[in-house]
């Protein structure tokens, strides 16, 4: 895979080098029955002439046959007609036809042809100034040789470069498209890769400029993307695509469809049941499942129902019986909720409640600031309640303080009054004496 820049040495002069790999493509051709054309007896008088880039071109319409060419050597020899072509006054005009070659199955190793195949395209890739924009077309070459082996493992470590890659190639918002969407074709064509598959094909809706929001690109992508979410049972949150113009140009052109986005994106498991009811076939013939989509909207019936409870304290039946299921369901299906990360709580088998710790809006409208405000209005009035018990209580405080501080005082003060009448008494008689 794609990694440093490093250097393809290999010795020898163009002309002998050329010589060289012409009777090879012709040795390969013989053995596959095709005696029609000899490359090597094409090229000798343009060697003669100098005339580099004619030869390439002779060099480059022959090496399709390198692809049946034995295991051992087919890089080797693509490898060499590679360093052929850096010495070509304009490189970039031959390398995409290499690898398209490269790109179509090794036939000579059916076992071991995807990776002789990334390892000439990264030799390529690698080689290749990191502005060079054909850099870009040799990286769809090797999306599409990692697609056919579903290797998206291969690929993984090397989409944190891809914005770089992006930037340095000054590629447009079409070409960006396409990249994106060879990548989620990559995910999907993988196990398990489901969730990298939407969100490449979701970066690609967001190349679509808001002017053709309503081009028949954009309505397949979109339509693509939505039917993408809606399948993929960890996706909950829609407000992802309904944000975007091609998502919202649906409204128009496909009504019904769109209709079900809103439905997930807003409403609960009642309101599915009811579309159901009045599009009979429509899940069948836009490839959606409704046992998917059914488990997916009991759990964000159940998000709402915690979102929107103003106790925070949902008995086990209004559980039960907004989801439609039986009661003796009804903890499986919060535990269910909770391992989505749409709530958090703690369920009570002794109350048959579960209590709500952390609820997820689904979205955030007008009916959900208005449940904002009853929930702060309660809460003011709860703060406003104790606040009150607690000023009254510092009042009491202040108030037994007081009196407290007056009966010390008067304590105080009386136990003063007994000195001061003892000492007098006591000067009168002393008085007395000094008359006598």
């Amino acid at each position: 895979m794609p990694g440093p820049s490093n250097t393809l040495l290999i010795e020898g002069s163009f002309e002998e080098l050329a010589d060289e790999l012409s009777h090879y493509i012709d040795e390969v051709k013989r053995k596959q029955g095709d005696n029609n054309t000899a490359v090597q007896t094409e090229i000798t008088p343009l060697l003669e002439k100098n005339q580099k880039d004619d030869v390439l071109k002779k060099l480059v319409t022959g090496s399709a046959v390198l692809n049946s060419a034995p295991e051992k050597e087919i890089i080797a020899a693509y490898n060499l007609l590679v360093h052929l072509i850096r010495q070509s006054s304009n490189p970039n005009m031959f390398l995409p036809r290499i690898c398209q070659n490269l790109s179509n199955p090794i036939t000579s190793s059916p076992t071991n042809g995807t990776g002789l195949a990334l390892s000439v395209l990264t030799t390529i890739f690698n080689i290749l100034p990191q502005d060079n924009d054909v850099r870009y077309h040799v990286f769809l070459a090797i999306l599409r040789v990692i697609r056919s082996s579903g290797s998206f493992e291969l690929l993984r470590p090397q989409l944190k470069n891809l914005d770089t890659w992006i930037t340095q190639w000054e590629t447009d918002e079409e070409d960006q498209r396409k990249l994106y969407l060879s990548i989620a074709e990559v995910a999907e064509e993988a196990s398990g890769e489901e969730e990298q598959s939407y969100l490449y094909l979701l970066r690609a809706l967001r190349t679509i400029p808001s002017e053709e929001a309503a081009s028949a690109e954009a309505r397949q992508l979109s339509a693509r993307a939505l039917k993408s979410a809606l399948s993929y049972p960890t996706h909950f949150d829609f407000q992802d695509l309904t944000s975007l113009d091609s998502i919202q140009a649906l409204r128009k052109s496909d009504p019904i469809l769109f209709e079900l986005l809103d439905i997930f994106n807003a409403q609960v498991l009642d309101d599915y049941n009811d579309f159901k009811d009045e599009h009979d076939d429509f899940l069948s013939s836009q490839s959606l499942s409704d046992d998917t989509l059914t488990r997916k909207m009991r759990l964000l019936t159940l998000a709402s129902l915690a979102a929107s409870t103003q106790s925070r304290s949902l008995p086990y039946q209004h559980i039960s019986r907004a989801l439609q299921i039986p009661s003796e369901d009804t903890e499986i299906w919060v535990i269910d909720t909770i391992r989505a990360g749409l709530v958090e709580g703690k369920l009570s088998q002794l109350n048959q409640t579960f209590l709500v710790h952390r609820s997820t809006y689904r979205v955030f409208g007008e009916k959900q600031w208005t449940e904002v405000q009853g929930r702060l209005d309660t809460w003011r009035a709860s703060l406003e309640g104790v606040l009150g018990v607690v000023r009254a209580e510092r009042e009491k405080m202040v108030r037994e303080r007081e009196r407290e501080l007056r009966e010390v005082e008067g304590r105080v003060n009386g136990a003063q009054g007994m000195g001061m009448g003892a000492g007098r008494g006591r000067r009168e008689i002393d008085v007395g004496g000094l008359m006598d």
